[in-house]
This record gives C-alpha cells, structure tokens and sequence, in this order.
C-alpha cells in the first residue's frame, strides 16, 4: 500500500502499543494480528474507507486468511469502544461525517452562447459504457469568495484525476492550462472530454487543435450528467474544504493531493487503484 512514504510511523507505532494495551482480553481479529491492524490504520490514516480497506486486502493478499477481514468487522472493530480517545481517533477519520447532502450551489452563468459546441446527446454510446480509456469529464472548483479556482479532470473508466492549478478563470487561462496537462498523457489517454455548459469552456476549439481530443458538452443545469466530477470533487474538498483560497494553495499540495486520489482504491474499479488501471491500459498497447 502506498501511504505518503509513511510519514504517520510514529503515529502507527503509538496507536499499535496502545492498542495492544487496551485490547489484551479482545480476540477480535484486528487485535490479535498487528501486521493487520497495521494495514487498517495506515488505509484509514490514508483516508480510506473500510469497505477500500477490506477490497484492498483481497486484492493484495488473496491467500492470506490473516490478511483478510470484511468491512463490517472494520466498523465493529473502530465503534467497539467509542468513548476510548484511540477509537475517537479512528472515528474521525472515517470518509462519511454526514448523513444528509445539501443541494449545490451552482455557479451562475452569464447569457453568452458558447460557439460550436457538440452535445452530449452526439457522444457515441461506447464513450457511455466507459469501456474505453482516453474519455474525461472536466470541471471547475470554485475557491473562497469566487475568487479562484482549480480545474479537475476526471479520467471516465479509471477514474484518475488531473488537478489544474488556475491564475484565473477566463476561458483563456483554462484552454491553456488544461491543454497544458492533457498534453502531458500518452496519446491513448487523450480522446474526448466531456465539459457543462460554463463560459469558461469558451475555447473549447484550441483544446481539441492542441490535443486532438474531441470536446462534448452536458446540458445546464443536469448534475447528473457530472456524477463522476461531483464524486471526486467531494474527495478533494476533503483536503480543501469550502472556503478555501486556492489561490494561496502552492503546487506541491496539489500534486500530492492528486496522487492521493490516484492511489486510492476505488470499489467502483475493483478495489484497484486509478493508477494501476492507467498502468495496466498503457501495457495492452505497449
């Protein structure tokens, strides 16, 4: 698993000891096997959910009964002493801490028309089923004030995500810093993109000339055509929380956040990683 290049040891190693103190007479599974309950920490320190952590061990280490717990056991395991301070710990770092989700606030957008826009009713059906590697979902994060923001693209199939430092919000700066980042991917990732209605997405054109990827776009106000967009920015919001001025964020936390979410396994993909199926796609062509 990778996990920051292990920053938390110090804190794994705490959490260990006193867990082994707390849980003498506990024969619960992850009490009783360390290099287990190792793993369960570092996933949750890694923000991991149970049910990414239990899919993960499967996926590692399918013959290895002491490596093997389902998620159920992971909750009973983190709710069995609620009131301890570990477990408090534990507790917290668990990815859901709301029941309910307040509808979004969507960006007003200004009268002007978009020139030569391709509708998503036009995107082929294969594109659709995310069969294929290569197709995108963009979308832009709005920071503190409206004041800044950072553009997020989301690879359909894998569900890798590209997160793009922004000096502005103009469709001039995002043709350019998008093409910019897109253009750093091998030629069989970059095939179409899939955008909403905002103005920003006004140079559309030089994005296809500097990439060759087609651009589709979804119809106003339909947020269920950008679930894949709305999911990941949820993730990141974890590590930017609204309100946040992007502006002062540097490129190094970007990046690290990014890689984050590219090595963070995803049910959805078969508790493998965004990167191990980007990996794995450019192997079939090699």
């Amino acid at each position: 698993m990778q996990t920051d290049r292990d920053k938390y040891s110090a804190e794994l190693a705490h959490w260990c000891a006193k867990d082994d103190y707390l849980n003498k007479r506990n024969i619960d599974k992850i009490s009783k096997y360390p290099r287990l309950r190792i793993y369960v920490y570092r996933g949750l320190l890694s923000q991991w959910t149970p049910e990414q952590i239990a899919g993960r061990l499967k996926e590692e280490f399918p013959n290895d009964p002491i490596m093997s717990i389902s998620h159920e056991s992971i909750y009973r395991y983190i709710y069995a002493k609620p009131q301890a301070s570990l477990n408090k710990k534990l507790i917290k770092l668990l990815v859901r801490k709301k029941t309910r989700r307040r509808p979004s606030k969507k960006r007003r957008r200004t009268g002007s028309k978009i020139l030569n826009q391709v509708s998503i009713d036009l995107r082929p059906e294969h594109i659709n089923l995310r069969n294929e590697i290569g197709h995108w979902k963009g979308d832009l994060m709005i920071g503190k004030d409206q004041k800044s923001a950072i553009g997020t693209i989301v690879e359909r199939k894998s569900r890798y995500t590209l997160i793009i430092k922004l000096k502005a919000r103009n469709s001039k700066e995002i043709a350019k810093m998008f093409s910019k980042e897109l253009n750093k991917l091998d030629p069989i990732f970059k095939k179409s993109m899939t955008y909403d209605n905002g103005i920003e997405m006004a140079r559309h054109e030089t994005i296809t000339k500097k990439t060759g990827m087609k651009i589709y776009f979804a119809h106003p106000y339909s947020s269920w055509e950008r679930g894949t967009n709305e999911n990941t920015n949820g993730l990141i919001r974890r590590y930017l929380p609204k309100g946040t001025d992007f502006n002062k964020i540097d490129l190094n936390t970007f990046i690290e956040i990014q890689e984050k979410l590219n090595n963070r396994p995803r049910k959805i993909i078969g508790f493998k990683t965004p990167n191990e199926v980007m990996i794995k796609e450019l192997k079939i062509v090699a």
